[in-house]
């Protein structure tokens, strides 16, 4: 490769990446930006990067203050768009969170996630499944029951974790990566597996 040819390229992809960047910027929503209108509620400096993968009933949707919602994310709330006879807040996430990209939380009845939460990347959150008891017919056609789930703040979920309906997790708790997690896991505890169990309880000032 001639030293001009190589020196056009890193020009053109500097200039490339540059122009994606300011795409990223433009299109990202924020508070001040026409799509955080369509929100329950859009806290300051907070931020769901460009691309989204859906955004569905974001009037049942609340993001607080200063949290960072990651590029290929899922949020939704109900089954089809401007579904009727919703809770008034489906989903509520915290000030200060971090969600990774590629996550997707879709909620029914209730979500709710608190202050000083972080995921990684690829988390799913969910509060209802389908329901699979009528052999008679197709699971698609069976909706299971709704069940709320909360996580408490200053909590980590890793990376590629499921939190399915039901799921209670306590303040500052974390998460292991891959992990599924159904029912309690209680205030400062470190939980993994299939399904999570505590494998560890946090010691210290509280």
């Amino acid at each position: 490769m001639t030293g001009a040819r190589a020196r056009f390229q890193r020009a053109l992809a500097s200039s490339l990446r540059w122009g994606y960047d300011a795409v990223v910027r433009a299109a990202s929503i924020g508070p001040d930006s026409k799509q955080a209108e369509r929100f329950r509620a859009f806290g300051r400096g907070s931020m769901i990067r460009f691309p989204q993968v859906a955004l569905m009933n974001e009037g049942h949707i609340e993001i607080g203050d200063d949290t960072m919602i990651g590029q290929n994310i899922t949020l939704s709330a109900g089954t089809i768009p401007d579904q009727e006879g919703m809770p008034e807040c489906v989903v509520k996430i915290g000030d200060r969170c971090l969600i990774g990209q590629g996550s997707g939380i879709v909620g029914h009845l209730s979500i709710e996630i608190g202050n000083d939460v972080m995921t990684g990347h690829l988390v799913y959150i969910t509060d209802q499944n389908h329901g699979f008891e009528d052999v008679s017919m197709p699971i698609r056609s069976q909706w299971g029951t709704n069940r709320a789930v909360r996580i408490g703040s200053g909590s980590w979920i890793g990376h590629g974790s499921v939190i399915l309906p039901g799921a209670n997790i306590g303040r500052n708790v974390v998460i292991g990566a891959n992990s599924v997690v159904r029912g309690d896991i209680p205030d400062y505890s470190i939980a993994a597996g299939v399904p999570a169990r505590v494998v560890r309880t946090l010691e210290g000032p509280r």
